[in-house]
């Protein structure tokens, strides 16, 4: 039989999580009108009611459901764990200059990241030379460990394109250098958290990511992602968590499209 990885609270807090994100969606969802009348008579007016209400699903998944069910798994296992965290508005000039020089050097035919040592880098300059202001995207998720260990994960979406690896990345080596800022001997982790691999059961080959992320240390994708953060075989619990409550609101769904197109 197979371990589980998550306690039965556990499970319990994350189903009341997944319950909860769905009526809530239920109780306030209302589509902007779209008249579609080659779609509607083609496919039925019931058949694009449930594909927009996915859609608007899908579209705050990650903030209604994902950042909200990590942040249970990691408190669990870590001893801070906070989500939207702001990373300060201070970065030194050479931090910036080395993270452009970082950056000008990866996205080349045979370029190649290694973000061990871009870490190095910019904590050799991180406390060092003039400060300046600046406007750094929000951590999604910072977890720190019981040796102060930090780890901090920006959630996306499963097929970014190659333009924004690119901006993702800068936001990973600017978190580096404003944790440095702060402490410039701590130990720091930033990483794109995919909550799953579309490609399964193939391995995550997003060619957009290509000589720009490091797939050690830049990336956690599914299993990866949540086995780390929730323990070995997570992935596979949370999976369960969301067939089960899928299947108890089965009832609830189709009678709320029911009610409102008759049928």
């Amino acid at each position: 039989m197979t371990a589980v990885a998550i306690s039965k609270t556990l499970i319990g807090e994350i189903e009341d999580i997944l319950r909860a994100s769905i009526r809530n969606k239920l109780a306030t969802y209302n589509p902007e009108p779209a008249s579609m009348p080659f779609h509607t008579r083609l496919l039925g007016e019931s058949r694009l009611a449930l594909y927009s209400f996915i859609h608007s699903i899908n579209t705050n998944f990650g903030t209604s459901i994902f950042e909200p069910v990590a942040l249970a798994l990691a408190s669990a296992r870590f001893k801070v764990a906070k989500s939207q965290v702001d990373p300060g508005t201070t970065i030194s000039k050479k931090a910036q200059d080395e993270i452009q020089s970082i950056m000008n050097g990866l996205g080349h035919k045979d370029s190649a990241s290694d973000k061990l040592g871009e870490i190095q880098r910019i904590r050799k300059v991180a406390t060092s030379g003039e400060m300046v202001t600046f406007k750094p995207t929000i951590i999604d998720l910072m977890f720190e460990s019981d040796t102060g260990e930090r780890y901090l994960f920006d959630l996306k979406t499963a097929k970014p394109n190659r333009g924004n690896i690119k901006e993702y990345k800068r936001t990973l080596l600017e978190w580096v250098a404003t944790t440095f800022l702060d402490d410039p001997r701590r130990q720091v982790n930033t990483c794109l958290a995919i909550p799953y691999n579309p490609y399964e059961p193939k391995s995550y080959d997003r060619w957009t990511a290509k000589g720009i992320l490091d797939p050690a240390h830049d990336l956690k994708v599914a299993g990866g992602f949540w086995n780390f953060i929730g323990g070995e075989n997570a992935y596979e619990d949370l999976l369960g968590c969301f067939e089960r409550v899928g299947i108890e609101l089965k009832d609830e769904i189709d009678g709320y499209f029911r009610e409102k197109f008759g049928r």
